[in-house]
């Protein structure tokens, strides 16, 4: 599928053809879109970014006055949904809602079956607030007695759970291994919810998350936050340490935008992008995705496509320790 010799020639005819054939639509005055809109998730229903993708598709289905279908993709280390992206038709009637899972993967992995250049970035939404949460009966209360707990024990005796292999709690988790000098065990789950259900029951002593998923628990005395992995305390939550106040210089974000296949007309890509900043910018939207534990932080798609490249160099210098390690 990829690294065909004519693969640039092959790319430029399919972006003339489908500039020609978008043509018409636009000549009659007809906006996109004028059909249903295809959102594709990588991740199962239920967890924060399922709900991050339920309400601005609602958001843009009210200001295209036309269906957005959200079509959940997980499996893979979100692989699979990034797939259904890369090969939709470059029209802009298919896009989706990825995350830094994309950057990790494409510095981490050998054997994806598409290239980041594959897809069209359109514009970036924000970032989560991730912490390391634990059961409320475990031993250490903070990063450094978690730090000294581990080290008192055997190597990969303690366990800690992410939302799958190649996401950024995954990256997170092997960050915090390699920057304390200790070995926590990893252990990936297919989305947050059997996570949270191991953690309370017992079964996983803790796990890297997205905070607005997992603030039932906190609330409800089952689970504590050991630390957030931004570099400062998040905004949204000024009362839990970052986990950089004990090991200096660390940091594991995650964030959320959309994506559309590579060849995409310039002038949807512009408006798809421009349609999304403009729901991002609605007075109530930044209060409604705090509550979800999410900074607002938009980026069109120039700046969102740098973004992504300055990501994946980040990640480039942080996984050739991890993969050492290995």
């Amino acid at each position: 599928m990829h690294n065909l010799p004519h693969d640039r020639t092959r790319r430029h005819l399919l972006l003339a053809a489908l500039a020609g054939a978008a043509l018409p639509a636009f000549a009659q005055g007809q906006k996109f879109p004028t059909r249903p809109v295809k959102l594709v998730l990588p991740q199962p229903p239920g967890g924060a970014a399922d709900r991050l993708a339920r309400m601005l598709g609602d958001r843009l289905e009210a200001h295209w006055k036309q269906p957005v279908v959200l079509e959940n993709k997980p499996g893979g280390g979100v692989v699979i949904g990034t797939q259904a992206v890369v090969r939709a038709p470059a029209d802009g009637y298919t896009i989706g809602l990825l995350g830094s899972s994309l950057s990790i993967n494409a510095v981490q992995r050998k054997d994806l079956p598409y290239e980041v250049k594959d897809l069209q970035p359109l514009a970036r939404v924000g970032y989560y607030t991730v912490a390391l949460v634990a059961a409320a009966n475990f031993p250490a209360n903070d990063i450094k007695e978690l730090i000294a707990l581990a080290k008192g024990k055997p190597a990969n005796s303690i366990s800690f759970g992410s939302n799958g292999i190649g996401t950024s709690a995954h990256v997170a988790g092997e960050m915090l291994n390699h920057m304390a000098g200790i070995e926590l065990q990893h252990v990936p789950y297919n989305g947050a919810a059997k996570m949270y259900t191991d953690i309370v029951g017992g079964v996983l002593p803790m796990g890297f998350s997205v905070v607005s998923s997992a603030e039932q628990f906190i609330k409800a005395g089952q689970m504590k936050v050991l630390g957030v992995t931004s570099a400062q305390r998040s905004p949204l939550y000024p009362q839990w340490p970052a986990i950089a106040e004990t090991l200096p210089g660390f940091e594991a974000v995650n964030w959320a935008g959309f994506c559309g296949p590579a060849g995409m007309p310039r002038d949807v890509t512009q408006q798809v992008g421009e349609d999304i900043l403009a729901v991002l910018k609605a007075p109530d939207i930044g209060k409604a995705l705090a509550a979800m534990g999410i900074e607002v932080a938009p980026q069109g798609p120039a700046e969102f496509a740098a973004f992504i490249q300055s990501e994946m160099k980040r990640f480039a210098v942080l996984v050739k320790p991890l993969a050492a390690q290995k």
